[in-house]
C-alpha cells in the first residue's frame, strides 16, 4: 500500500490557551492525535462540530495559506485562522507531494480572484473563473489543480456542486487516488461519503470517531427524506405550528 503524506495531526494542548474556546469542542477536546490510515478521509458532522477548524489547522501546518490555494499562496484578505493551526504539528509519510490544494467554500471568491492574478503570470493560462458561475469555478479549479502524488484538503466542496458536479468530482479524487494522492475532506453530501473505501471521521457525539457510512446522519436524513418524503415534512410541519 502507498504510505501516505498525512498519516497523524497531533493537537498539542498545552500551547492552546485554558480559556480558549477550542477546549469546548467537544469532538477534539482532550483529543491528542487523530489518525489517517486511508488515501481518502472524510469528515462528518453537524455545523460547529469542529470540522472545519481541525482541516484548517491541518491544513496550515502543512504549510498552505488560510484562506486557500496551493502552498505558494501568500495573501490574506482576513485574519480568521483558528489558534489550533499553531498547536497542530503533523506526522508525514516519507513520500513527498508534487501537488497539493487547499479549497474552501467560504473564501473561495478571494482564491480566485488570485488564481487570476497569478494566471496573468509567464506561461499562466487563464482560467477565467468570475466569468463562470460559481459551481463551474469551483469545478475548474479542482480540476486543474488535482493531480497525482499530491495532498488535497477540501473544506465543503459541495457548497458550489450540483449532484452531478459531485459525481464528477468523486471520479477526479478516484483518478488522483489511483495516482498516488490522498484527500481529507469535510462535507455534509451523501454522495462524497459515499466514496469506495474511504475513512469517515464523525465529529458529533464526544471525542472524533470512525463511523460507518449508513450511520451518518447525512445518509440517514436524505435516505428518509427521498423514501418518505411527505409524511416526513407533514411531520415537521406539524412541529412547527
Amino acid at each position: 500500500m502507498t504510505s501516505l503524506f498525512i498519516d497523524k495531526a497531533i493537537i498539542e494542548w498545552d500551547r492552546i490557551e485554558q480559556d480558549s474556546y477550542l477546549r469546548g469542542i467537544e469532538a477534539i477536546s482532550g483529543v491528542d492525535e487523530v489518525m489517517f490510515s486511508k488515501p481518502v478521509t472524510l469528515f462528518v458532522g453537524e455545523n460547529g462540530s469542529g470540522k472545519s477548524t481541525l482541516l484548517e489547522a491541518i491544513a496550515v501546518a502543512y504549510g498552505f495559506n488560510p484562506e486557500g490555494g496551493t502552498k505558494n499562496y501568500s495573501f490574506s484578505t482576513y485574519d480568521s485562522h483558528s489558534e489550533l493551526c499553531d498547536a497542530v504539528r503533523l506526522s508525514k509519510g516519507a513520500r513527498r507531494t508534487k501537488s497539493g490544494y487547499f479549497l474552501r467554500a467560504e473564501s473561495f471568491y478571494n482564491v480566485a480572484t488570485k488564481e487570476e492574478e497569478y494566471s496573468r503570470g509567464p506561461g499562466g493560462v487563464p482560467l477565467h473563473l468570475h466569468e463562470r458561475s460559481h459551481g463551474e469555478s469551483f469545478f475548474a479549479v479542482a480540476k486543474s489543480n488535482f493531480r497525482p502524488d499530491g495532498i488535497y484538503l477540501l473544506d465543503e466542496p459541495e457548497a458550489a456542486l450540483s449532484p452531478q458536479r459531485q459525481l464528477a468530482l468523486l471520479m477526479e479524487i478516484d483518478r488522483c487516488v489511483k495516482g498516488g494522492s490522498q484527500f481529507i475532506i469535510v462535507t455534509h453530501s451523501p454522495i462524497l461519503l459515499g466514496f469506495p473505501g474511504a475513512e469517515l471521521l464523525d465529529f458529533d457525539d464526544g471525542p472524533v470517531h470512525p463511523i460507518e457510512y449508513e450511520e451518518t446522519d447525512s445518509y440517514q436524513i436524505t435516505s428518509l427524506f427521498i423514501n418518505d418524503r411527505e409524511r416526513l415534512l407533514r411531520q415537521l410541519m406539524e412541529e412547527s405550528e
